[in-house]
């Protein structure tokens, strides 16, 4: 990154921050302030509307070929307290018996899932997010999985991941999770500031980390993951260095180093932190250059809009190779051609269209009682849809597009995007260049704002998605 010139992390009253020189054009931070989706999907959840299960079975009948590998995302939306700054769709509970219930409706949904699937190839992919799965306990995650495997059936090798709260995680857990085969696991951490912490709701002590990581290796767990935020309330370049220090010393092999989204008329729990506190574009900015340098120095490879790998690992190789990919969970290396999802609020994707489950957890269990896939919205997808998705995930991977696409629909759509490109090339963010388009280093962290401009629904200043930056 040039936008913003590097300063000391250490000392001084905003973070080592004394002063700002080099900052960003106006354009750049208008556009870093501009609401643009995170493009995990496209079209994105912006133009999901009504669709009936009739509809849902056409698309995986008509969808899945025999030689088919499959992803699973399976959702448990509950944790045990909920976080201020947490966009999930997630819920707080200490019911055992709500957790139990939700569970057997997972088990069912499960099933009626592979009885309408055709032939395919197993699942190579299987992500359990939230919410904090592991509120199912070491017996529920033990019979969950042996429903997956007798319901769909795991590929050898297949690379199966959990998402885990720290402040949670048990030694029996930990070691069930070894002996269940899981071979990644993804700590939310955001920040090690104990004041910071306090502003999110969210209070951590480093100690519980650093015990989470040694019991999830001990247990054989091959693949850490470590998720920070930055532009967090009172938060600062120093704060957020700190944080990704910390990570990188603990071996994480993966972080990813999300920007708050702060949401509030969506997520009224959000109301909780006081947006007076919140960090502006100047600083975000700061913040992410911030834990940039700190990981890159320690040897991490910067990957994608936020995510950073060490070089041996699979995602690194990955995107070394041009196969990174991006879906619902993020940058990924997951090549499956359908992605299924699975729990209230779960998305998944088909060639015919993508797919969302009931959000309300009531109607989806009401509906997998009832004997129907409980699928409640989503989109149809066309060519030129398709086409469009597979130019956005290329920019927002690889930072680069051939401009000579050989066939007429391409260069229709690159016609398009370079005409809603033109304030990006004049504030340097991207540059046409030996017939390529290159997202220059100054416009990485403007990634969302290039991939809008292929986005035939997006409309500049509408919707109410997360700041860009």
């Amino acid at each position: 990154m040039t936008l913003i010139k590097a300063f000391p992390l250490a000392g001084g009253e905003n973070g080592g921050m004394t002063h700002r020189a080099d900052l960003p054009s106006r354009t750049a931070l208008a556009l870093a302030e501009a609401r643009v989706p995170r493009y995990t999907s496209y079209p994105t959840a912006a133009q999901f509307g009504p669709i009936g299960e009739a509809t849902y079975r056409g698309w995986l009948r008509e969808g899945i070929r025999s030689s088919d590998s499959l992803s699973l995302y399976l959702h448990v939306p509950f944790c045990r307290a909920l976080c201020w700054y947490c966009a999930c769709h997630a819920k707080p509970t200490r019911s055992v018996e709500r957790v139990h219930a939700y569970s057997a409706a997972l088990h069912a949904e499960a099933a009626l899932l592979a009885a309408a699937l055709p032939v395919h190839a197993g699942v190579s992919h299987l992500h359990l997010g939230g919410g904090t799965p592991s509120i199912l306990g070491p017996d529920g995650l033990r019979e969950l999985m042996r429903a997956l495997h007798r319901n769909f059936g795991l590929r050898p090798g297949a690379e199966i991941a959990i998402e885990l709260d720290p402040r949670v995680l048990d030694e029996a857990t930990a070691e069930v999770l070894g002996e269940l085969g899981f071979t990644r696991a993804s700590l939310g951490v955001q920040d090690i500031d104990p004041a910071v912490q306090a502003r999110i709701g969210r209070p951590q002590p480093a100690a519980l980390v650093e015990l989470a990581v040694e019991r999830l290796r001990r247990a054989g767990i091959g693949g850490i993951n470590i998720d920070l935020m930055y532009g967090l309330p009172t938060q600062t370049a120093a704060h957020i260095a700190a944080s990704a220090r910390f990570a990188g010393g603990l071996g994480a092999d993966r972080l990813a180093v999300f920007g708050y989204a702060h949401v509030a008329w969506m997520k009224p729990h959000q109301k909780a932190i006081d947006a007076s506190t919140l960090p502006d574009a100047v600083a975000r900015l700061e913040q992410a250059e911030a834990a940039e340098e700190v990981l890159v120095g320690m040897g991490y490879r910067a990957l994608g809009l936020d995510h950073f790998a060490r070089p041996e690992d699979p995602l690194a190789r990955a995107a070394t190779a041009g196969r990174l990919r991006r879906n619902f969970q993020g940058y990924t290396t997951d090549n499956a051609p359908v992605l299924l999802g699975l729990g209230s609020s779960a998305i998944g994707s088909l060639p015919g269209g993508h797919a969302g489950n009931a959000l309300d957890e009531r109607r989806y269990a009401q509906a997998v009682a009832e004997g129907r896939l409980p699928v409640a919205r989503g989109v149809a997808t066309t060519e030129e849809d398709r086409l469009r998705a597979r130019l956005i995930e290329r920019v927002m991977c690889d930072f680069t597009l051939d401009l000579r696409p050989s066939d007429p629909a391409t260069r229709h759509v690159l016609r398009q995007a370079l005409d809603r490109m033109a304030p990006l090339e004049e504030a340097g963010l991207v540059r046409r260049e030996a017939g390529r388009l290159n997202v220059t280093p100054a416009g990485r962290r403007f990634v969302r704002q290039v991939a809008a401009c292929f986005d035939a629904f997006q409309v500049p200043a509408a919707g109410r998605h997360s700041t860009a930056v």
